[in-house]
């Protein structure tokens, strides 16, 4: 297209989006041709139903996965990393990690090398959706699960090597901490600035949608240095850089009688394992959710559950610099190819990445057709065996479902 541009971003973080934007996408391993090519055909209705053609997107594919081991002798090459930086924003399907060679994981891998330090997970109830829930309309939260560091940094050693010998030598030596024999072992930093970072665009983001509350989520009291550090530096950071605009649990009840004073928005926190419980028993009152790494993995894939599965659950992996909006499922290998799964989760992120470019008169034409599509009954086949008088589409038809409604 020859007047497509480039996404640029300014100073204080704001971007600047042309009509014509360049945005490169991923189509992934497995399922990911198919859920793209319904993904793209929604995305496309809904900027053309919000700006009458004033606006359109140019799409940039990047061979990454076995596509980019196919061309380029690389499942994740240098040059797709650059594009995405160059371009502020891409899109990507579910990425299969090689078995025994290559990258740990290459989801991780484009995470960590764009410092994508937010792992961003809304989780809201979709009406007629089967759900566990008794009142699954109660759920409306937002994860925000730090990207780079804890135990998803990947410094470990396998048990009986070397390096594991010689980490647990030290440790004895140096430390006076005397590890059981063989032990695999596993380091799990978590940093000051990483956590500011983290906590810090969860607050904005509770500041900016409405929610108010921004709960930090750890098991400090048995991890006190790592988890429980955490907690410490997020109050730190909300005091810091938000103290006109959010007060601490703990002087919500010393100062306010529980009262919320206006235009304040609560940041408390809540040990892991109890807050799993909670968000079952009372998720009405938590909003958005900061955690670090491994917490958050288990929650949010936990609060998928209670709105239909990972199927209909978008995602983003958000840095300072770009930002990957992305299925949250698995390749699915067994039905590649078949025009058979849900395109829920991959199309739900593609509206993320709209109201994240400022297109949200688009995000939201995306949001309202798939609940319009669902409660007509015309969904795939995960949701077409749990609905009662479903009609069971393919992929594509669930798609041009929504695209439907949208008209």
């Amino acid at each position: 297209m020859a007047n497509a541009k480039k996404i640029t971003k300014n100073a204080d973080g704001s971007h600047n989006v042309p009509d014509s934007p360049v945005i490169p996408f991923i189509e992934g391993d497995g399922i990911g041709p198919d859920i793209w090519r319904a993904t793209r055909m929604v995305i496309d209705a809904a900027v053309e139903k919000a700006y009458a053609g004033r606006r359109r997107i140019e799409w940039q594919e990047l061979p990454v996965g076995e596509k980019g081991y196919e061309k380029t002798g690389s499942y994740l090459p240098e040059g797709a990393l650059a594009a995405i930086e160059e371009n502020v924003v891409a899109i990507k399907g579910p990425l299969t990690t090689p078995i025994g060679k290559g990258i740990r994981s290459l989801n991780v891998a484009i995470r960590q090398k764009l410092d994508l330090y937010a792992c961003v997970r809304p989780v809201r109830y979709i009406e007629t959706v089967p759900s566990p829930m008794k009142h699954p309309e109660k759920i409306d939260m937002v994860v925000f699960r730090e990207n780079t560091e804890d135990l998803y940094a990947g410094i470990e050693w396998e048990s009986g090597t070397p390096e594991a010998d010689q980490v647990a030598d030290f440790m004895k030596t140096a430390m006076g901490v005397d590890l059981p024999p063989e032990s695999g072992i596993g380091i799990k930093p978590i940093s000051p600035a990483n956590t500011k970072r983290l906590v810090a665009s969860a607050i904005a983001h509770a500041l900016e949608n409405g929610f108010s509350s921004v709960t930090l989520m750890h098991k400090g009291n048995i991890m006190k240095y790592t988890e429980g550090a955490f907690a410490k530096w997020g109050y730190q950071v909300a005091e810091e850089r938000f103290g006109d605009r959010t007060v601490s649990e703990a002087r919500l009840w010393e100062d306010f009688d529980g009262k919320v004073p206006a235009g304040k928005i609560v940041i408390k926190d809540r040990i892991a394992d109890m807050l799993f419980q909670q968000v079952l028993l009372r998720p009405d009152e938590y909003g958005v959710i900061a955690t670090p790494n491994l917490n958050g993995d288990y929650l949010s894939d936990a609060l998928a559950a209670q709105v239909g599965g990972l199927g209909m659950a978008p995602g983003a992996n958000i840095g300072d610099r770009c930002a990957v909006f992305e299925a949250t499922h698995g390749t699915a290998p067994k039905y590649a190819g078949m025009d058979k799964v849900n395109p829920g989760s991959l199309i739900l992120s593609g509206a993320m990445m709209l109201d994240y470019m400022g297109w949200k008169e688009a995000g939201t034409a995306v949001r309202a057709a798939v609940q319009a599509a669902i409660k007509a009954r015309r969904v795939t086949y995960d949701l077409a065996r749990q609905i009662e008088g479903a009609q069971e589409v393919k992929c594509s038809e669930f798609a041009a479902a929504i695209v439907a409604q949208m008209q």
